[in-house]
């Protein structure tokens, strides 16, 4: 400390000023998390300089739930994009070694933190690429970290698109080569994750079936909620690269257009573990 005494003289005979130790940086005060958040995750200390994205949009659905053709709908709006799934919550942050850890710290942000600035930047990217308005986001395992997506966006939207239980799970075994109760088993998971996020937050729910037998007046319905005018084109969403892993990429989705869905199961049909869910989701 000696030799900074000695400087500091120095550049005060020099000058007529002293120099000082700068305070350490005070992190800004940052709201609590919303409940049933992680304890490390809380909503932006500044939603107007810490997100670039404004009102982006949510299709929280249970896998096989018709999600690729609604956002292939959707995507085919003048002004929505909606692209394939993004898995953004997959994005991690990481520390190269303490005194960044450190320096971040000084800053006020924790790895949560700058995690949601990464989310953020992608999501908002990909929105400006497409020279589009709203974006939109219809990865289903965003439904189990929902509590997660609302605090990164405390302004966001979402819509809820449900579909029967036992069809949901049918079309799960189909698709993946399950057993019947593995693929039961593993769709419930999906099914109760969007069953909580709809008790706790705002929202459009949509049936699928609703949407494949009156396609204009659910993609209507949508569009409103959403703020735009409804454009009959949308209907005709065409052809994409339809990619396994990020979406439906079967032959149906691949027709261009909306097919009408599956009959819906009878009573019989719906496995002991989905009854329960399957009343309280209005179907019979």
């Amino acid at each position: 400390m000696n030799w900074i005494r000695r400087v500091n003289t120095t550049f005060g005979k020099m000058t007529g000023f002293q120099l000082t130790r700068l305070p350490a940086a005070v992190p800004a005060a940052v709201p609590a998390a919303v409940p049933g958040a992680e304890a490390d995750v809380r909503p932006p200390a500044d939603p107007a300089s810490d997100r670039l994205l404004r009102e982006p949009v949510f299709l929280l659905c249970p896998v096989r739930s018709g999600s690729t053709l609604l956002r292939a709908v959707l995507n085919a709006h003048s002004k929505i994009h909606a692209p394939h799934e993004l898995h953004v919550r997959r994005l991690t942050v990481g520390y190269g070694t303490p005194l960044a850890e450190r320096a971040m710290d000084a800053l006020g942000h924790n790895r949560a933190d700058l995690e949601h600035l990464l989310w953020d930047r992608v999501l908002h990217r990909e929105l400006h690429r497409s020279g589009k308005q709203i974006i939109v986001d219809k990865t289903p395992a965003n439904a189990f970290v929902f509590q997660r997506i609302a605090t990164c966006w405390p302004d966001a939207r979402y819509v809820f698109l449900l579909r029967h239980p036992a069809s949901i799970a049918r079309s799960w075994q189909e698709s993946t080569g399950r057993s019947a109760d593995d693929a039961v088993a593993d769709a419930l998971r999906y099914m109760k994750a969007v069953d909580r996020a709809r008790k706790a937050l705002p929202g459009l729910t949509v049936r699928y079936e609703d949407f494949t037998a009156d396609p204009a007046g659910k993609a209507g319905e949508i569009c409103s909620f959403l703020g735009v005018d409804f454009e009959p084109a949308m209907l005709e969403y065409g052809d994409a690269p339809w990619v396994k892993g990020l979406g439906d990429w079967k032959d149906k989705i691949r027709t261009g257009a909306v097919q009408p869905g599956r009959p819906l199961p009878t009573a019989e049909e719906v496995p002991a573990p989905l009854r329960e869910l399957t009343g309280r989701w209005g179907y019979p």
